[in-house]
């Protein structure tokens, strides 16, 4: 049975293709996993794409859908928002997949459920405290989840318009970029500015924390649903918003602490499993990492994720997690010695070979890559992106070699900041001595791992910086086409496929 997971019609749509025996628990195979926007070229494209579904299809036509959310529960949402009832036809999700001749069986289930599902049931742990934080869902921003034997309690939920996600949003917004999309961005200012500055400000206008027995209750002073600019105009100087964003990065590190620790005293396991788009704030997990004695986030915590989140979920399925290269797939051998040479002459080389990663991170499949240790590697990977100066480049570190580097939370998907104890890595350290590691242990892409490997005995550095592969405002490329493209446009060598000699 061939049975397709689907978020879209929101932002950052997504498809993830499961073969499974519903009457065999433990059958559930993840085939493919991908983001709309890969196809489309549409950053955060919201809609489904012909070459998605297209693709999708060549691992089978779906027998059943399941979708992300519960449409109706979201249009009463949205008319308690304000905004009437231009969205109901929008939410009508079986004419909206007739569109992409999909007209099998659609199963629905919550959009906060389906992200805790997504964690939990990919997670490697029985049982698990779930949390999950994100801008909304239908009504829902906060929710704790009691998860063992392949279910999920809920023990605690906060619901619209009070929501961290709606406020870090709408401070993204304040400052000047652009909120549902560029909150990263806000997270590496952060280390430039001081936070104490418009801390108390910022706590005494928009936040109440409450750390009860019973509820870590977040209260939002502010429906911040159409954001926040009406705060404070006069301050607009850089240093300013360096400083506005260190105080909501200090601030929600505090709000994740108190969720945190309420949830931690609830969970006897020990073990936590943290999902929602907050879950991308690399620097925030870092803060409570050392309160649990294991730690999970699927690498696509987003709403794309909620794709695979809301199959596992109805069918209450753990499986054993493939890991993130799901995506398309570009044929060939992985070019270890050719992209070598080119970063031992040149500093710099592309890769795009193998499944593209499903989520927003590059992980050495869809990579630029660089020599870290180069005093100009930094700004001239800035000039090729065209980036802001301030933004951090994350290493990836074979992982037995990672305390060499780096001193705190690391994993395999840039989830955590650590510690960069070797001044020799100027391009990957942070502006707060911090960097976003991935490690590549031998369980993860062979490709990727080899390249590394053989970087190491060519230079006896175990880390190179890894970015993303994508033309500034485009997402990460996808096809071989797209590799191409991204050469063409930037003058730099992108290696798609082993050369054969």
């Amino acid at each position: 049975m061939i049975t397709w997971g689907i978020s879209a019609n929101s932002h950052d749509a997504s498809l993830a293709v499961f073969n499974h025996q519903p009457w065999n628990q433990g059958s559930m195979e993840l085939l493919y996993a991908s983001h709309s926007e890969r196809y489309s070229g549409v950053k955060n494209d919201p809609h489904l794409n012909d070459k998605l579904i297209q693709y999708g299809r060549q691992w089978g036509e779906p027998d059943e859908i399941i979708w992300y959310e519960k449409p109706f529960v979201k249009t009463l949402r949205q008319i308690k928002a304000g905004q009437g009832l231009k969205y109901f036809f929008k939410n009508n999700i079986r004419s909206y997949l007739r569109r992409y001749d999909l007209s099998v069986p659609v199963r629905f289930v919550s959009h906060h459920f389906a992200h805790g599902a997504a964690g939990y049931y990919s997670s490697p742990f029985d049982k698990a405290c779930v949390v999950v934080i994100d801008s909304i869902g239908e009504f829902e921003t906060l929710t704790i989840w009691n998860a063992r034997e392949n279910k999920l309690k809920k023990q605690y939920t906060q619901s619209y318009p009070h929501s961290v996600g709606l406020w870090y949003s709408a401070f993204t917004q304040r400052i000047g970029l652009k909120p549902q999309e560029d909150e990263y961005i806000l997270m590496g200012m952060a280390a430039y500015g001081d936070p104490m500055r418009f801390y108390k400000d910022i706590m005494d206008e928009f936040i109440d924390i409450v750390d009860a027995d019973n509820s870590p209750r977040i209260k939002i002073k502010h429906n911040l649903h159409r954001g926040c600019l009406w705060w404070r105009p006069d301050l607009n100087s850089p240093q300013d918003l360096m400083d506005i964003a260190a105080a909501v990065q200090a601030i929600y590190e505090q709000i994740l602490q108190t969720i945190s620790g309420w949830a931690r005293r609830q969970s006897p396991s020990g073990n936590l499993v943290l999902m929602g788009g907050c879950a991308l704030n690399c620097a925030a997990n870092s803060v409570i990492y050392k309160d649990w004695d294991n730690v999970w986030i699927m690498p696509n915590p987003g709403d794309s994720g909620n794709a695979v989140g809301a199959v596992l979920g109805y069918y209450e399925t753990k499986i054993n997690w493939p890991g993130p290269y799901l995506g398309h797939n570009i044929e060939g051998e992985y070019p270890v010695e050719e992209v070598l040479q080119e970063l031992l002459t040149n500093g710099i080389c592309g890769v795009a070979n193998g499944r593209a990663e499903f989520g927003p991170r590059a992980l050495g499949h869809r990579s630029l890559l660089a020599d870290p240790r180069g005093e100009d590697i930094k700004d001239r990977v800035n000039n090729i992106k065209k980036r802001q100066l301030f933004r951090p480049f994350a290493p990836a570190c074979l992982a037995e070699d990672t305390d060499k580097y780096f001193n705190g939370p690391t994993g395999p998907y840039m989830q955590y900041v650590s510690n960069c104890t070797d001044p020799g890595l100027p391009a990957i350290t942070h502006g707060d001595g911090t960097s976003r590691v991935q490690t590549v242990s031998k369980y993860e892409s062979q490709g990727f791992r080899k390249l590394l490997e053989r970087w190491k005995e060519e230079t006896g550095c175990s880390v190179l910086l890894n970015t993303s592969l994508n033309i500034k405002g485009k997402p990460i490329v996808n096809t071989e086409q797209d590799a191409n493209d991204f050469a063409k446009y930037y003058g730099v060598k992108v290696c798609t496929a082993a050369v054969k000699t």
